[in-house]
């Protein structure tokens, strides 16, 4: 049989696969029009158009977020006489919109298109991080903050949506960890960059501070217009795209083996109700609270790990420039786990693992008193906290079927992410400098909470899974779906 008539066969295969919402037996590899090379060319095809590009957009996206630090270093907190809880609340501030407009993300990048949506949004926030150079009172500099957060609101969760959309559960967690690992190394060179534009102070009459929003706002807008040209729509929309970079056969290869995984390539229609009504899913809220374990540990050392080295007695430079190595070894880190969790078909181990090199680096951070152990504990601290971030984003897509459910899924998820973020700008309060040991012991607690979380889950998972085996239970709709923990 020629290759025009498998992809005949395949796509009436297609067909009948989305109308019956049944997977295939097939193994997903053993493609009937591409071999394992050509397959594997195809994906690498889409990772360096969507998980690069969205990629470099989230490292922007976290430069932004997390600049505070640096410019609290470089002056900040002296011009804009940022006494008592002021710099807490201009970091907090961001949280609120950011929080409560996530919801929209996923629908909005429905309804607008990632290429439109994402770019949109992303230029904008540039425009707006960049006039927080210009600030006279540290009021304004909150107003700024509420602006930028509801501005990044929808970008995360519509982004891991769409990720999730074009992969299969068990390719997806790698791309995550890429997805996330370029944000979070590249946004801990902030620190590097910050130190370099302090060398820009007194330039046009701006003090160091003023440069670093100027630079890293100015950096967002051209990175945001350069992914307009870059980024790609959802799979199911690819083949009456005008930017379609794949061939109609390579489209119905993609199309196949996310139908083959979990049959959910084609959108159901809108319905507000169902939407919210995903909400009743009980996994749905441990994925979140999974996820805000994560981030409420991921965020205080973003945003106070500067401040931690000045407590240890480093200069100012000195703290600027060892924010990034922490992060690199988070990035080793994220990436080993998450070939292995792919590659064996594996989430909660994972999860358990970097909450245990997490809860190991918090004593050592918090409660030691020499550098060198204090630095032992900043690294594996950082290490443990953000290499769970994509490990929680793929336990929660693994487990997640039908796109609007997904979608809502997205949107709790990083919702609860971003109270994470507010509760790590919190705890960790200027009072209790140098060791911060009321924040230290928060993020303890919750790192204690992910391994109990994942332990319980991991038991509701098995006992359904076996129900799954004997024939009495479907899960989501879709017979032989089974969870993976």
């Amino acid at each position: 049989m020629t290759r025009t008539e498998n992809e005949k066969v395949n796509s009436n295969a297609l067909v009948e696969a989305v109308e019956t919402q049944k997977p295939t037996s097939q193994n997903i590899d053993d493609d009937p029009v591409y071999s394992y090379k050509e397959q594997r060319k195809i994906i690498r095809r889409v990772d360096l158009r969507l998980i690069l590009m969205l990629g470099f957009l989230h490292c922007v996206c976290l430069i932004d977020r997390g600049n505070l630090g640096g410019a609290a270093v470089a002056g900040m907190t002296k011009e804009l006489n940022l006494v008592g809880n002021r710099y807490n609340e201009i970091a907090v501030s961001f949280f609120p919109p950011y929080i409560c407009l996530q919801i929209f993300g996923p629908i909005l990048v429905r309804k607008i298109g990632p290429i439109n949506y994402l770019s949109g949004v992303c230029f904008i926030w540039g425009a707006v991080m960049l006039s927080a150079g210009f600030v006279k009172k540290w009021e304004q500099m909150v107003g700024i903050r509420i602006i930028i957060g509801g501005l990044e609101a929808g970008f995360f969760p519509a982004s891991v949506y769409l990720i999730s959309t074009w992969y299969t559960r068990y390719d997806i967690q790698q791309r995550y960890a890429i997805f996330y690992l370029l944000g979070c190394v590249a946004a801990a060179f902030t620190g590097i960059l910050s130190y370099g534009i302090t060398f820009m102070n007194g330039l046009g009459g701006l003090t160091a501070w003023r440069w670093i929003f100027v630079i890293q706002g100015l950096l967002t807008s051209i990175i945001a217009a350069i992914s307009w040209f870059v980024l790609i729509d959802f799979p199911d929309r690819m083949k009456t795209s005008k930017r379609n970079f794949l061939s109609d056969s390579e489209y119905e290869f993609i199309m196949r083996r996310i139908e083959m995984d979990r049959a959910d390539v084609t959108l159901e229609p809108f319905n507000l109700k169902k939407y919210l009504g995903a909400g009743l899913d009980i996994n749905i809220w441990a994925f979140g609270f999974i996820y805000f374990s994560s981030t409420t540990t991921a965020y205080a050392i973003s945003y106070f790990l500067p401040t931690l080295y000045e407590g240890m007695g480093f200069s100012q430079g000195a703290s600027l420039c060892l924010y990034a190595p922490p992060y690199a070894a988070a990035g080793i880190l994220m990436v080993v786990t998450s070939r292995i969790g792919d590659q064996y078909h594996i989430r909660g181990p994972i999860l358990i693992f970097n909450a245990l090199v997490t809860i190991t680096g918090l004593p050592l951070l918090g409660f030691t008193k020499g550098t060198a152990p204090r630095m032992v504990g900043a690294f594996l601290t950082t290490m443990g906290c953000n290499a769970n971030i994509p490990a929680s984003m793929a336990y929660q897509a693994n487990n997640i079927r039908g796109q609007w459910k997904r979608a809502f899924a997205s949107a709790v998820f990083v919702g609860l992410g971003a109270s994470g973020g507010m509760t790590g700008s919190l705890v960790f309060r200027s009072q209790d400098a140098p060791n911060y040991h009321p924040g230290i012991l928060t993020s303890l607690g919750l790192s204690v909470l992910i391994i109990v979380l994942v332990l319980l889950l991991s038991l509701r998972f098995y006992i359904l899974n076996t129900r799954v085996a004997r024939g009495e239970l479907v899960i989501g709709n879709l017979p032989g779906f089974k969870y993976t923990y």
